[in-house]
């Protein structure tokens, strides 16, 4: 009888049904059954240079790195032959070809691959003396006038089960802002049983979430030569 081999983390099915309920207006009022729904925020400063740079860290994992939490086997979706981007125009409306529907991956300064939809990792915090991993898929980009961000839900093997998003925002007076939302449970019966615990860390990380794109700062745990897009298990 031959062994089988584990589904890779692009192929894996994530750990609840709700994708995408970071979205809606109405979360922390209707979260999706069975979850626990959370939202806050934070200032960061005002101007554009800040907006720019808060959110271009963030799009470099900086709130995870900056919060203490390892990011690693950070791996890009791959192609399918049923990927279609639509076409290219060129200023008389005449298409010029199709668009590439996984463009080339960009990196950060320190050569960290820059979060992209369907990019999955694994984020690794160090707790009471042991090690833990949850493995996670980003699920969203948000790409608009003065918002920036993504949300990355769970995959089997989190302790958590759940999704959660994380916004930089320019108001209309200039200020910045994070916007962090989330809705978790529990992943298995294990995790229940330690419940208590569980809220507390995720506690703690948010706190540190919302401090990490501050001026000034510096990530707790920077990428180490494992983070990069070859990396494997």
């Amino acid at each position: 009888m031959s062994a089988t081999l584990p589904r890779p983390a692009a192929e894996t099915p994530l750990s609840y049904a709700a994708v995408g309920a970071t979205q809606a207006p109405d979360l922390l009022y209707f979260p999706p059954k069975g979850f626990r729904p959370m939202q806050v925020r934070a200032r960061l400063g005002s101007g554009q240079a800040r907006f720019e740079a808060a959110s271009s860290r963030l799009m470099a994992w900086g709130v995870q790195r900056g919060a203490g939490i390892r990011v690693g086997e950070i791996q890009p979706p791959a192609p399918s032959e049923t990927d279609w981007a639509g076409l290219r125009y060129d200023e008389a409306g005449v298409p010029l070809g199709p668009l590439a529907a996984h463009p080339e991956q960009a990196y950060g300064e320190d050569g960290t691959p820059l979060v992209t939809a369907g990019t999955t990792a694994e984020l690794t915090i160090s707790a009471f003396g042991l090690k833990v991993t949850g493995p996670v898929r980003v699920v969203y980009l948000v790409d608009e006038p003065g918002r920036l961000g993504f949300a990355y839900g769970t995959l089997p093997g989190h302790p958590e089960s759940g999704e959660e998003s994380f916004v930089v925002e320019q108001l209309a007076d200039g200020s910045v802002w994070i916007v962090i939302r989330a809705f978790s449970r529990p992943s298995s019966w294990i995790y229940r049983l330690g419940y208590p615990v569980l809220r507390f860390m995720q506690w703690r990380y948010t706190r540190r979430y919302l401090r990490a794109l501050l001026p000034g700062r510096v990530p707790l745990a920077p990428a180490t030569a494992a983070d990069g897009p070859t990396g494997g298990r």
